[in-house]
């Protein structure tokens, strides 16, 4: 019967249950990004996993992949257009503008939650995936920039990905740079518009730029001989992009100018960046923004700056899971463990004290003595608190080292003291 269940009922394909031990590693990395963004005064937001259509459609734009292949968009019993979030930027700006946010200008804002995307499921890609992400509304400095890439650099190597990953890191320029090369590009493209993959033939017409992120092999060889953004900046979009980079270098964060980077929505200027690696296969992004001052205004708010970046979490658990794994062990539980009934009670009030005061503990209910002893040595605790029940009622108290073997005898109160 159990068998039956299990082949009737599976998971969606894309999707995947986080079972405990893959769950603390993603709240180890969640728990240090959130740390580590408060410290750079990022206040946290979350907002719903859906939205009305007409949010990611007008900003991701209609010729980015997210919107016209990957998103899960549905007519709900309203008759209105429904789509679950494929990122997390476009929600923080509708939100910006719909709660009237300009007044509290800037703004420095921490999101973390699932994103669903109808992809073709592999090793580091799901359907239903998460992100942690950062939005700075309101500074059209280029420092703003380089705070959030100081930011990003500081959380990978947290979680000890700082020699694992490389910043790839290129400018769009200004609108009047942007549109300069726009045309250019479709001078150069339009003798190849018949070599173009289908996708890139419509891009040609509504967005060329995002052809130089194509997958196809084709247009790779087609792209490698297209014209350099860098020719094409005017002074203003210079000026921003050599700052960004005098900041990183004045941070000490290591850099790789990457000119084909694009990025792959619609709303992005200026500076935009990939932290990859090469462990992931063809998932090599691991952390991905960019700056986006026109966004705000396309949802109908005031014109308003912006810069942010999103992390996959997925990837950053298989990068990093070894690193957490240590993380977790020097932060073991203290054991406490009782021999026989009365001692098992008496573990029990001592272990809830310690909890009330905010002590990471853990108590074994079942199993005899020997066995607990090995389930608190596999919890990687070092030390555990031993109660023995004597036959005038009282109980002797005991602290185990488990590295040394040692056995030591005092009073609950000592004992606990010297943990």
């Amino acid at each position: 019967m159990l068998y039956w269940l299990m082949s009737k009922y599976q998971n969606v394909r894309g999707t995947r249950d986080l079972l405990p031990e893959v769950k603390q590693i993603f709240r180890q990395i969640e728990e240090t990004a959130y740390k580590t963004a408060k410290n750079y005064s990022f206040k946290e937001i979350e907002t719903p996993i859906f939205e009305f259509s007409d949010v990611f459609h007008r900003s991701l734009g209609e010729t980015s992949d997210a919107v016209s292949k990957e998103t899960y968009t549905f007519t709900d019993r309203g008759g209105d257009s429904i789509t679950l979030r494929p990122e997390g930027t476009a929600g923080v700006v509708r939100s910006f503008v719909s709660e009237g946010l300009a007044q509290h200008l800037p703004l420095k804002l921490y999101y973390y939650g699932p994103m669903f995307r109808y992809e073709r499921p592999q090793k580091g890609r799901y359907r239903q995936f998460y992100q942690l992400g950062v939005e700075v509304l309101g500074l059209e400095s280029a420092l703003a920039d380089v705070e959030c890439l100081d930011l990003a650099w500081n959380i990978l190597k947290q979680i000890g990905l700082e020699n694992r990953c490389v910043l790839e890191i290129n400018t769009l320029g200004d609108v009047e740079s942007r549109n300069s090369y726009r045309q250019a590009l479709v001078e150069y493209l339009t003798p190849f518009k018949e070599q173009l993959s289908t996708d890139s033939q419509t891009r040609l017409e509504k967005n060329p730029l995002r052809i130089l992120d194509s997958k196809d092999e084709g247009d790779k060889k087609i792209v490698a001989g297209a014209p350099l953004m860098e020719n094409y900046l005017n002074e203003t979009s210079k000026k921003f992009f050599s700052d960004v980079i005098a900041g990183l270098e004045t941070l000490g964060i290591p850099y790789k100018i990457n000119s084909k980077l694009v990025r792959g929505l619609d709303y992005y200027c200026h500076t935009v960046f990939e932290f990859t690696t090469t462990e992931l296969g063809a998932q090599s992004a691991i952390l991905s923004g960019g700056r986006y001052d026109g966004l705000v205004e396309m949802l109908g708010g005031p014109k308003t700056p912006g810069v942010g970046w999103a992390a996959g979490v997925d990837r950053l658990a298989d990068l990093c899971s070894a690193h957490i794994e240590s993380l977790r062990t020097a932060q073991a539980p203290i054991a406490i463990i009782g021999h026989g009934d009365k001692a098992l009670a008496e573990a029990m009030k001592i272990t809830s004290a310690l909890r009330h005061q905010n002590k990471y503990c853990e108590i074994f209910l079942t199993g005899n003595f020997k066995k607990k002893l090995e389930k608190a040595n596999k919890l990687g605790t070092e030390k555990a608190i031993l109660i023995f029940e004597q036959e005038n009622g009282s109980f002797e108290y005991k602290l185990k080292n488990f590295k040394t073997g040692e056995e030591i005898a005092g009073s609950i109160t000592d004992l606990l003291k010297s943990i």
